[in-house]
């Protein structure tokens, strides 16, 4: 069995990070070895939580991994809540990672043409690290943006055409492979645009829009592209899945959702998870 390390949070209610991790890549026929960041009575999208933090516990868990002799078909990396997280999972890569591992980097620090507050410039410059040491790494257009040194408000401005030419020049600078997501097209439409360097090519891949934006839904992208793609299934392909599924479950989770439902809940991925158990 192909074998993923998660290095993620754990929260206990907000459907993200690995509550999520966990399920969707054990549906896909792939062990999940999480790794926590931290532990969360909830994620940090309700107004409180409360949080342990696990910074200095995570070399300890790679370390004995190492002595035990586990290795791994790929490796996720996603939030990270202090820069030094981010020098450690650095470190964790390069220790854990063989020349065949994938690496995907989930880069979430921004959205919407802003950093999260909880990033200071060292928690940013993290990120861009970590970022370097991916085979692919799965931005939003914002986060495409930082990590590129792009300004977000001039790329959002262009025409779609544009905005498509521009992905693919800031995606080609990284010399990774690169899935941007969640690119407004037009009113109705999301955009998700596949740039591999092997080939220099774009590929992009539009959903219907649904709703507005609820927590834990690039953790499941990252989840299914990771695993399928270390089962050697075509990037394309994995994120064909990912979007397909992602719609599917934002679709039941409008239609079922009761008044006072938040977005930081999370989608509604459970009932679907079929849709993934087919893919084995």
């Amino acid at each position: 069995m192909k074998r993923i390390a998660a290095i993620n949070d754990l929260s206990g209610f907000g459907k993200c990070s690995l509550t999520v991790n966990i399920p969707v890549i054990s549906a896909l026929g792939v062990q999940c070895c999480p790794l926590p960041t931290g532990i969360l009575s909830n994620q940090t999208g309700y107004p409180e939580y409360h949080h342990i933090d696990f910074t200095r516990h995570m070399s300890d868990f790679a370390e004995q991994w190492q002595r035990l002799g586990f290795t791994f078909d790929g490796i996720i990396s996603g939030f990270i809540s202090n820069s030094r997280q981010g020098e450690i999972i650095a470190d964790i890569i390069q220790k854990l990672a063989n020349e065949d591992t994938l690496v995907v980097v989930d880069p979430v620090m921004a959205d919407d043409g802003k950093i999260y507050d909880s990033y200071d410039s060292t928690g940013v410059e993290a990120i861009k690290h970590i970022s370097g040491l991916a085979t692919v790494i799965t931005p939003n257009l914002t986060e495409l943006c930082v990590i590129t040194g792009n300004e977000y408000n001039q790329i959002a401005a262009l025409k779609e055409s544009q905005i498509t030419s521009a992905v693919k020049d800031m995606s080609r600078s990284t010399g990774k492979t690169v899935v941007t997501t969640g690119i407004h097209i037009g009113n109705n439409k999301i955009a998700n645009a596949i740039y591999t360097p092997d080939d220099d090519c774009l590929k992009i891949i539009e959903n219907e829009r649904i709703g507005g934006s609820f927590s834990g839904t690039g953790d499941i992208m990252t989840s299914i592209i990771t695993a399928q793609m270390v089962k050697g299934v075509d990037i394309a392909q994995a994120v064909r899945l990912a979007v397909d599924f992602i719609t599917k479950s934002i679709a039941d989770t409008m239609n079922s959702c009761q008044q006072g439902y938040s977005p930081a809940d999370g989608i509604n991925f459970e009932q679907n998870i079929g849709m993934l158990t087919k893919e084995i």
